[in-house]
């Protein structure tokens, strides 16, 4: 998959969007899907205006710099509607972390239990506002409603993984923290 679909998803999503509104959604602690940083968005904003698949327009703003929102076009949601035709490439890990934790007996056993630390707490804070914005999207609502909704029931679904995931990732810490440190 490529940035630029993982844009336009956003965009479908959101209607319309500047580029510091996609780069909070892409931001690494807050992404339930796709991580990037804003120089590889504002790159990839500009191929796609390019191509066509978005429009900008300038908004101006009072006291602030005037901005620029990006909507989907027409051949952005075609671009984006072949994409869901295609098979998905499978994940592939590429996780220094657990290259640390494999390489612990010749590493630095505390280095490594200082790291799986970190990487537990990050979860944890990615979980809080997955929380958080998950109780934001229910509100009074059932998870079923929610997922019935022809909009936000692809979102949800999104949510729903990231949710999982750092669950499981610090159910992972924990496990592997008392086996790093009695090597410790």
């Amino acid at each position: 998959m490529a940035l630029r679909h993982a844009i336009e998803s956003t965009l479908l999503v959101m209607g319309e969007a500047s580029g510091y509104d996609l780069s909070k959604e892409f931001d690494g602690a807050r992404a339930t899907f796709w991580v990037a940083t804003p120089q590889q968005l504002y790159r990839e904003l500009d191929r796609m205006e390019a191509d066509g698949v978005i429009v900008a327009r300038t908004v101006e703003q009072e006291k602030r710099p005037n901005k620029r929102v990006f909507r989907l076009t027409d051949d952005g949601c075609a671009e984006l509607s072949a994409f869901t035709r295609t098979a998905p490439r499978a994940v592939a890990i590429r996780d220094e972390l657990m290259v640390m934790v494999q390489a612990v007996e010749v590493g630095d056993p505390a280095a490594v239990c200082d790291a799986v630390r970190a990487f537990r707490d990050a979860a944890s804070a990615k979980l809080a506002y997955y929380e958080r914005l998950e109780r934001t999207w229910l509100g009074e609502r059932r998870r079923e409603e929610l997922l019935a909704d022809r909009h936000l029931g692809g979102p949800y679904l999104t949510l729903l993984r990231g949710l999982s995931f750092e669950r499981e990732n610090i159910d992972w810490a924990e496990l592997a923290l008392p086996v790093l440190e009695a090597r410790g």
